[in-house]
């Protein structure tokens, strides 16, 4: 059978009410899997994944007999990226170290997930230590294109239609650049919104949990499931949306650009308020603060594995360790600080100026046509250091690639419900 809607707000009643068998859905899987996993390469290679995946379909159907009792995504299929543990199999973090390295207890956000009668469709590829080292995943929309990193396996899934969500992480730019180059939808959740535990850290004081979904009704439905004590919201009428103006959105190509100008003139022409606000003065000094915070945070995290096994890292990776190893407390402390900081000047110009959230480019242009690089997530970092809440959707096409564009939305801490109820209500404009 062909696969009429992968998305996952239409699949799961679909597969609780048992209008769609779930053992055929998982036959129309496997067959997008075998036709396009050679060259995507998406998911960590697993023998029999499709036979593990029917055999627990067996059990998830046997304890879950009566439809009207079956959990909100029975049976649907997720990616786990390979820092996130999932019992069953192993993590290696995109690395050469000895998978005995991450073993540990399962992710919080994995065993939610099971409860929810959720199926774990494999580990998804992702960088070295979800830093710049490529995997071998290929962006699905043009395979000679880099899918953006770290999450890269889990976007490319998505957006290849092997599953309806994919976990990631981010400490720069992780979930909102794979999203914007693969043409889909990310999340990244307001800082410890969704419990941690079980992840391999990169940054502890700044990564983040999120997803993907392919459809913004799938995005409520999901956060629902993963997002501490998450109580849905629905926005209606106009809002005020800022842009922010200064050197950090200069940071932007100008075909990027100039779509994300038109993407704003086509809401205020439905009504809604586009906003220019001066912002981040001081960008520059912001974005190295942020990058000494996340280095300084993995230099300690990997001593002792690089004092061991520092010959199996990748050059980008030890290049990284060599510079952040050198950083000082007083320098950490500052930058540490720093987060709160900015926090408080986003907040503060939100309230002067009214804004509901902020819009700006969710990467600096499409997906570059390397496989050698990620991407810069710098259009991604000022927010990841403020640990606020973010949506990536799809809002139109680079006119010289034909590669997707993605427009980023911006919103206030912990407020995660009021961000993803006003993405749902315009991304018919973004998208149209």
């Amino acid at each position: 059978m062909n696969i009429p809607n992968n998305h996952l707000s239409a699949l799961a009643p679909s597969l609780r009410s048992g209008a769609l068998d779930l053992h055929q859905y998982l036959d129309a899987l496997q067959a997008v899997h075998d036709r396009l996993e050679p060259t995507i390469q998406a998911l960590r290679p697993e023998p029999d994944r499709f036979k593990r995946l029917h055999a627990e379909a067996d059990a998830l159907r046997e304890k879950f007999a009566d439809a009207a009792k079956r959990p909100p995504l029975f049976g649907i299929p997720v990616g786990v990226k390979d820092i996130i543990r999932a019992d069953g199999f192993t993590v290696t973090a995109g690395s050469r170290l000895p998978s005995d390295c991450f073993a540990g207890a399962e992710a919080s956000i994995v065993s939610r997930l099971r409860q929810a009668g959720a199926l774990i469709l494999g580990i998804t590829c992702c960088t070295e230590f979800a830093y710049y080292n490529p995997g071998p995943t290929r962006n699905p929309v043009n395979h000679g294109h880099t899918p953006g990193g770290s999450s890269s396996g889990s976007a490319a899934a998505v957006a290849a239609s092997y599953c309806p969500l994919a976990l990631a992480t981010q400490t720069q730019g992780s979930v909102v650049r794979p999203a914007a180059f693969c043409g889909i939808i990310g999340y990244k959740a307001t800082f410890d919104r969704i419990p941690i535990a079980g992840v391999v850290p990169f940054s502890k004081s700044v990564d983040t949990l999120g997803f993907f979904v392919d459809d913004m009704a799938s995005l409520g439905m999901a956060a629902s499931v993963v997002v501490d004590e998450w109580q849905p919201e629905t926005a209606t009428g106009s809002f005020v949306f800022g842009v922010p103006e200064g050197p950090y959105l200069e940071c932007a190509e100008a075909a990027a650009l100039a779509q994300f100008r038109d993407t704003c003139r086509c809401l205020a022409a439905a009504g809604h308020e586009i906003r220019p606000v001066p912002v981040m003065a001081d960008f520059a000094e912001l974005r190295q603060r942020h990058v000494d915070l996340v280095g300084a945070e993995f230099a300690v995290l990997h001593r002792d594995w690089y004092s061991r096994y520092g010959h199996c890292y990748s050059s980008v990776t030890s290049e990284l360790y060599a510079y952040a190893s050198g950083i000082e407390e007083g320098r950490i402390a500052i930058c540490r600080e720093s987060r709160r900081q900015l926090r408080e000047h986003i907040h503060e110009a939100m309230a002067t100026n009214g804004l509901n959230a902020w819009l700006t480019p969710a990467a600096p242009g499409p997906a570059p046509a390397t496989l050698s690089k990620t991407g810069d997530p710098v259009m991604n970092l000022p927010w990841t250091h403020a640990l606020l809440p973010v949506v990536t959707m799809p809002c139109g096409n680079d006119q010289g690639s034909g590669l997707p564009l993605g427009l980023q939305v911006v919103g206030k801490f912990g407020e995660d419900e009021a961000l993803v109820a006003q993405c749902q209500a315009i991304a018919p404009i973004v998208s149209g």
